[in-house]
């Protein structure tokens, strides 16, 4: 068990929010269209009232934050022209997970990227779970907390997928793939590493990065898949993940459900159709396989943040399903009563407890077959955890929330873990005191070929990050174990 002695007991460099000033601390795209509502509302009269919003509006960020998080801030705004190139270029890049040249490009760039800034870099081949791997780049510095990062370089659309380079739908919104689910987040990291070392802020921090090369599609064994980020969550303090959580800049993510496959296989007596029902034959698989979905569905269905899908199903005379490309072949007639029925699907449960709660009612639900027929559920073995809400994570949302108010960005909330798919942070949040994930580029529509980032975002959420990193490190004389 790791000992809290480095967390500070109140989040590090918080002022109070007084409502002296309304609109305190708004960033430069809010303040344009305050400016513009008051211009057309004010006569000579108000001048001087004007200016004393304007003197408000100026000074309140200074007074929220300190003079090394304005540097942070001055530094981000300088590197950004440069990250928004960058992501431009991998995001043109094919990197969908089983295009291993691809995704080893990808993270040849990132790697120079954090070479440049002192991270000492490395590959991490993928050959023992049958992937392209992934990046480590490693910062050692003198204070706790031990930091870990998680990317991925990996996105959904393979090589032959038709959505192959980013288009810009207007001058914010970028479609793209991988435009949010994930190179902008790893571009957001990268971002405010940056802006943390040009700012002389990044020396005294330990941290390090994992960025996988698999999350869209985990290799097998799973256990050897995720070791990289599981052995840096033992070595790390906090994990932050820089996924897109539920399309929102005004959320993160402190909870995500966990999930597992499960295979359904039922059998039934071959017959004519006429003597279906009797006691000979029975009812047959399918029958069999619809009762169980349906106590599935009654048994379960309002069990709150549990989820199970039924994805495939397969039924007939004769079954096959091939489980590497997810597709299978039935032959069956009308006239004969079917004899196999395949069903896959997924359970996503908010707890282990959860979790291991439904896949006994499943189960339990399999056995009590119809007549004359039999049925087996497994459940796979190459689960994703669920990442449980804990109070340090709850209080690592409370620093990002204290960060963007005293930024001017307005509060950050959790996501319903509803909202909010598995992730490699899931297999960190175990093994460290505090883990955060959704703090990367906001976007819509991922897995998609709609998929969107909003680039107006990225100094905006590079920004949150660093100084919330600066704070987590610097904000207490107490930052050792």
């Amino acid at each position: 068990m790791k000992i809290f002695s480095w967390l500070p007991t109140t989040p590090a460099i918080h002022s109070p929010h007084s409502l002296h000033c309304e609109y305190a601390g708004a960033t430069d795209f809010y303040k344009e269209s305050f400016y513009s509502n008051i211009l057309t509302l004010m006569t000579s009269k108000s001048i001087s009232l004007l200016f004393l919003i304007l003197i408000c509006l100026i000074s309140d960020v200074s007074a929220q934050i300190s003079k090394p998080e304005m540097q942070i801030v001055a530094a981000v705004d300088k590197r950004s022209p440069a990250a928004l190139d960058l992501l431009k270029k991998v995001v043109n890049i094919n990197s969908g997970t089983m295009n291993f040249e691809g995704v080893r490009k990808v993270g040849n760039i990132f790697m120079e990227e954090l070479k440049a800034i002192g991270f000492e870099t490395r590959w991490s081949p993928g050959e023992s779970f049958n992937r392209a791997g992934h990046l480590i780049a490693v910062h050692v510095g003198k204070k706790n907390p031990k930091i870990l990062l998680i990317g991925h370089l990996d996105t959904v659309f393979e090589s032959d997928s038709p959505f192959q380079e980013y288009k810009m739908l207007n001058d914010s919104i970028m479609n793209g793939p991988g435009a949010s689910d994930m190179k902008g987040g790893d571009v957001v990291m990268i971002l405010a590493l940056q802006a943390l070392k040009d700012s002389g802020l990044l020396e005294d921090m330990s941290i390090e990065i994992v960025m996988t090369g698999d999350e869209e599609l985990s290799g097998e064994p799973i256990a050897l898949s995720k070791k990289d980020i599981v052995d840096a969550a033992i070595r790390a303090d906090i994990a932050l993940g820089y996924e897109d959580g539920d399309g929102l800049s005004t959320t993160a993510v402190i909870s995500r459900r966990g999930s597992a496959d499960w295979t359904l296989k039922v059998k039934g007596v071959a017959s004519h159709s006429s003597q279906i029902f009797t006691e000979k034959v029975g009812t047959g698989a399918i029958y069999e396989a619809s009762r169980i979905l349906n106590e599935f569905y009654t048994t379960l269905s309002r069990e709150e943040n549990l989820t199970f899908n039924p994805g495939v199903i397969i039924g007939g005379s004769t079954v096959s399903f091939d489980e590497d490309k997810n597709t299978g072949t039935a032959f069956g007639k009308n006239n004969v009563v079917a004899q196999d029925v395949i069903v896959r699907g997924d359970l996503r449960a908010f707890s282990k407890d959860q979790l291991a709660k439904a896949k006994k009612i499943m189960t339990d639900i399999v056995a009590n077959n119809y007549p004359m027929t039999s049925a087996i559920i497994e459940f796979g073995e190459d689960a994703y955890p669920p990442m449980s809400l804990t109070e340090g994570n709850k209080q690592l949302l409370s620093y990002l929330n204290y960060v963007s108010l005293d930024l001017g960005f307005g509060p950050e909330v959790a996501v319903n873990p509803r909202k909010a798919g598995a992730a490699d942070i899931s297999f960190a949040a175990d093994h460290v005191e505090m883990a955060m994930d959704g703090i990367g580029l906001p976007g819509g529509d991922g897995h998609t070929i709609n998929e969107t980032g909003n680039i107006r975002f990225l100094p905006i959420e590079a920004k949150r990050s660093a100084v919330l990193m600066y704070r987590l490190v610097h904000g207490t004389a107490d930052s050792g174990k």
